[in-house]
């Protein structure tokens, strides 16, 4: 059986993106811990374990001192007509962007996979991210994967199954894999449950009822 190796955030795309891969390859899971809210790499491991995904957590000590340097930025509020608005929304982004986040990522995962010699990448990029985070993007996917080609790891490539995809699609998509989506965390407050304010929050709110997928989300009255 082919192998791959995730990238496992515990967000919502994350995990079906996992729930893909672990359906098709001997899967192992990376979460990386660089001083984001604890919920995520909670929400990692209790994704990785309902998959039956073996599951590396990484420290990455100079993110998180990238990430306190915008510590005192507060997260923007948006009501749901605003999340297709790309002014308000890359505001959002400059809040919550930590330098080259996606790029570091990739790369270890790179390094894992050549030492485990697993063939695939699996990313959650999608389109909605895709809007205003260059990270989350076919473009990026692909320049990544062309650099990937020069080298000894010719033969990894980075797969992103939900690229093309908004919230709806990808939370119906996660509805007929049985993906465990209740599990995942998607807030960019660290909070005891789901703000439920926040762009990510919103957009998680909306995905799950333009599906009309029952959302066992917990978020604040």
């Amino acid at each position: 059986m082919e192998k791959a190796v995730i990238l496992l955030s515990g967000g919502l795309d994350s995990c079906v993106s996992a729930s893909i891969a672990a359906r098709k390859y001997k899967s192992y899971a990376l979460a990386f811990d660089y001083g984001q809210a604890h919920n995520e790499i909670e929400a990692a491991e209790k994704i990785a374990q309902k998959l039956n995904i073996n599951l590396k957590v990484i420290k990455l000590n100079f993110l998180e001192n990238f990430l306190k340097q915008k510590s005192e930025r507060k997260i923007p509020e948006l009501e749901s007509s605003e999340l297709d608005n790309v002014d308000v929304t890359t505001e959002t982004m400059k809040r919550v962007w930590v330098p080259a986040r996606n790029l570091v990522f990739a790369s270890i995962a790179a390094s894992f996979a050549e030492a485990n010699d697993c063939g695939k990448i699996f990313a959650g990029f999608n389109a909605e991210e895709g809007a205003t985070f260059p990270d989350n993007t076919q473009e990026f996917v692909d320049k990544f994967n062309e650099v990937l080609k020069f080298g000894v790891l010719k033969e990894i490539e980075i797969e992103a199954p939900l690229i093309l995809l908004n919230k709806e699609e990808i939370v119906k998509l996660g509805d007929k894999l049985n993906a465990p989506m209740e599990l995942s965390w998607s807030c960019y407050k660290n909070g005891e449950v789901h703000c439920g304010k926040c762009e990510s929050c919103q957009r998680r709110k909306r995905g799950f009822e333009s599906a009309d997928v029952p959302d066992l989300t917990e978020y604040e009255k």
